[in-house]
């Protein structure tokens, strides 16, 4: 099994007004809770810092996504990463203490590091 880091988009890789934070190694994943209708703009974000990394996006429409549904998005695409794909996410970085706990509660294996700031907003908007 091919064990690599996951990471969250917002808070983590995104510090907000276009700053990046913390980098993916180039065989790491991302998991968003982002929704799919977001992908134009997070992909500009991303290849605008030179992350070329697989990202994951919630598959729920932007009005229907919450801060628990994330999380539970998050945790289903770690364990279908493990189970399907034979990818094990070791530590996954989220900023999101309600997110963390459904990755938790799901994905007992995965050690989340809680990446713990106040500089960008935790609600449902648009990036």
């Amino acid at each position: 099994m091919k064990v690599v880091n996951g990471f969250d988009i917002d808070g983590v890789l995104n510090l907000g007004n276009g700053k990046c934070g913390i980098r993916p190694g180039p065989e790491d994943v991302i998991i968003t809770g982002r929704s799919h209708e977001e992908e134009p703009e997070t992909m500009v974000f991303l290849k605008r810092h030179g992350i070329n990394n697989i990202v994951h996006f919630n598959k729920v429409p932007f009005v229907a996504k919450s801060r628990q549904q994330s999380g539970i998005h998050k945790a289903h695409t770690l364990q279908w990463l493990r189970e399907i794909k034979g990818i094990e996410v070791e530590f996954f970085y989220e900023d999101d203490e309600i997110q963390k706990a459904e990755i938790e509660k799901a994905c007992d294996w995965v050690k989340v590091i809680h990446v713990c700031h106040d500089f960008t907003p935790k609600e449902n908007m648009r990036h």
